[in-house]
């Protein structure tokens, strides 16, 4: 092959290889100069020169800025001149390490916004703007690059005031005093799990502002809340990289923020129970017995001391051991009273059956049970919560404790236990006659109570929601005690237990509480007894019984733990009758009005003062009154020997009138140390 013969080196001129020596130095001493310029301008456009503030996303009267120093989102006005929310993200990038969060990976998509942390975690933003309503949402979803990332972002509550998210033990209208430690955002039993989160529960929150968040209903989230501070929803670590998404709308005000997320939020038409529950007063029978037969004298005894008393028509509660004491107790027992009866009452139902009753039942069944037996002989095992023993093994009912018992869980998932569930409820109707029924036991996750992985559809709370179509197929006069995306379905939805005293986590709850049930959609409420009933004692103090009395008088329901006659005074059965009168004239019709709304619009029945007055900052934090619709303000007493009080009456273009003196005063108006007797409570009537 021929090879051409290399140029010897020495045909080079030398000077011109010198020169170009020369110049290879100077072009490389450049480009180091030029790379060191460099390196400064973009330390310096990064740390001096980069603004603080960087627009994401902007609609027609809002924006989401970046800010860099604090590491947060921000929604703004476009003028800068009121700040809807700050989310603090900053615990998903490294806070030593300068993220200038303003490449927009969606292109030029103006109404998306996407970014990436580097092995971290992915976020998208989209904004929709809804002129007909005036409100824009923020749609934010986080998604993890790898496993094990916990997802964080905090809500600041600096100059925002926050209602909604869970009931709690202590509960306070705004949010912004809670304390909650980091955990998961479920309903518990705040009998074995105090700082827990309890009754009603909704993955939404609102802010004075004019901001709503509410997050993803199907993916595990845990909540946490520093006092005053900020409140954070966090995902939880796991192998599935699990998003954190959640949307915020903005809105001229709070009430408008509200209404707009309702619509969003109702996909299902909202239903009533049974209104003829709001006229009764429900009265807690405490027999101590054993047997039914004891059980049915204790029921008559009672039910001739209602009567004898002049107190008029009520419900007579049972809890779950006398129902069962009563649903076990023998047929011929019964059969034998009938035939010992007048002619008159042979061809009525046994005397139980002749009394209003509610019963309590649950989805718990104690082991030592024959029908738990039976169901391990018969191959019903199925029926309860269970786990296979191996991948492919024979079904093993988990172990829990209700009421002091060992007892398995009724397993909602499986058809054939609910049908077992709703015969036995049929077999109690034909037994007892009873038209009431109190759900209780719903709360909690038996399985992460365990630490047990628990199967696809019971994960989370969704054993509360599944409990809720059972307590609807039992009927529109069913009561439970947790309610979490059920608020459309027709069921009573029972307070948690209070103690008795003036407290706040006594006497001072029931408004906070009453309105954290209505702003998530629990209207129809079964309040705690009159004068609390945590402890199970009877109440002995005589001015918080009227003082709670004359606040339960304006609630849906009255109930009673400690009867009247207890108290040994004229004047507190007196103001008793009274107060169950006053209920039903006044009280009883005004929620029937408002429930149509409730039906229409989603807005509740029991409102806070910032209905009326959205923009008034002295509206926000009031926590002792309530208004009933949009024409009835309730302002009891709450504090220990008082006989007068502060009351504000918000402004909106109209006056209240006293509803006792018949004095009128302007809205807006605050009045200082308003005189309201022990037999009193303040109420003023909306004059246009």
């Amino acid at each position: 092959m021929w090879n051409p013969s290399p140029i010897p080196e020495v045909t080079w001129d030398t000077g011109l290889k010198e020169m170009n020596e020369t110049w290879k130095g100077a072009i490389a001493c450049l480009g180091v100069a030029v790379f060191f310029v460099m390196t400064i301008g973009i330390i310096y456009w990064q740390v001096v020169d980069q603004p603080n503030k960087n627009w994401i996303l902007r609609g027609t009267f809002s924006g989401l800025i970046w800010e860099r120093r604090t590491q947060s989102l921000v929604i703004q006005t476009l003028t800068e001149d009121k700040t809807y929310v700050e989310i603090d993200v900053g615990n998903v990038g490294n806070p030593d390490i300068e993220v200038p969060f303003v490449r927009n990976l969606c292109w030029l998509n103006k109404t998306e916004f996407c970014y990436t942390w580097d092995s971290v975690a992915e976020v998208k933003i989209s904004l929709e703007v809804n002129e007909d309503t005036e409100t824009e949402c923020y749609s934010m979803t986080w998604a993890p690059v790898h496993c094990h990332v916990e997802l964080k972002d905090c809500f600041s509550m600096t100059n925002v005031s926050w209602y909604g998210g869970a009931s709690v033990r202590g509960q306070t209208w705004p949010i912004n005093d809670q304390n909650a430690t980091m955990q998961p955002f479920m309903v518990s039993d705040l009998k074995n799990n105090p700082s827990g989160f309890g009754s009603a529960l909704e993955r939404y929150f609102l802010g004075s502002s004019g901001v709503a968040v509410f997050v993803s209903p199907d993916i595990p989230l845990q909540l946490g809340v520093d006092s005053r501070q900020q409140f954070c929803l966090q995902s939880l670590p796991s192998m599935e990289r699990l998003p954190l998404q959640y949307t915020v709308c903005v809105a001229h005000n709070v009430k408008a923020a509200h209404q707009e997320v309702v619509q969003q939020l109702s996909e299902h038409s909202r239903e009533l129970p049974n209104m003829q529950a709001l006229w009764l007063p429900f009265w807690k029978l405490l027999a101590n017995v054993d047997s039914g037969p004891k059980v049915e004298r204790e029921l008559r005894t009672f039910s001739n001391r209602l009567r004898r008393h002049q107190l008029g028509e009520g419900v007579i509660s049972l809890n779950e051991h006398s129902t069962t004491l009563l649903s076990d107790m023998d047929h011929d027992y019964l059969n034998s009273r009938r035939r010992g009866m007048s002619k008159r009452l042979t061809r009525d139902l046994p005397l139980v059956k002749l009394l209003n009753i509610s019963i309590t039942l649950s989805p718990f069944l104690g082991v030592d049970t024959t029908q738990f037996h039976t169901s391990l002989i018969d191959g019903t095992e199925a029926y309860w919560l269970s786990l296979p023993s191996a991948p492919l093994g024979q079904l093993v009912p988990v172990m829990s404790q209700w009421r002091g018992k060992f007892c398995v869980k009724l397993n909602i998932t499986n058809p054939g236990a609910v049908s077992w569930f709703l015969d036995r409820v049929g077999s109690l109707q034909a037994h007892l006659g009873m038209e009431y029924v109190i759900l209780e036991g719903g709360e909690g996750n038996l399985f992460e109570e365990q630490a047990l992985r628990p199967p696809h559809a019971l994960g989370g709370d969704k054993y509360i929601s599944l409990l809720a179509d059972l307590a609807t197929r039992i009927g529109d006069s069913t009561i439970v005690t947790a309610g979490t995306r059920s608020s459309h379905k027709p069921l009573f939805v029972r307070m948690t237990p209070l103690q008795s005293d003036w407290s706040p986590m006594g006497l001072k709850a029931i408004i906070p509480s009453l309105l954290h049930h209505t702003l998530l959609g629990y209207n129809f409420l079964i309040p705690d007894a009159v004068g609390g009933s945590l402890s199970g004692d009877l109440v002995t103090d005589e001015e918080l019984f009227i003082r709670w009395l004359e606040i339960a008088a304006f609630l849906p329901v009255i109930t009673f733990h400690t009867p009247p006659w207890v108290c040994g005074e004229d004047q507190v059965l007196n103001l008793t009758r009274i107060y169950i009168a006053r209920h039903q004239r006044d009280v009883v019709p005004l929620i029937e009005k408002y429930a149509e709304e409730w039906q229409m619009t989603g807005n509740p029945i029991y409102r806070p003062m910032w209905w009326l007055s959205p923009s008034d900052p002295m509206t926000f934090t009031i926590d002792d009154q309530f208004l009933i619709g949009d024409e009835v303000l309730v302002a009891p007493v709450v504090d220990k020997g008082a006989v007068q009080r502060d009351i504000y009456l918000p402004d909106g273009g109209f006056q209240w009138q006293d509803s006792q003196n018949g004095q009128v005063f302007d809205g807006g108006t605050f009045l200082q140390d308003y005189p309201v007797p022990l037999d009193e409570v303040a109420v003023f009537l909306r004059r246009s």
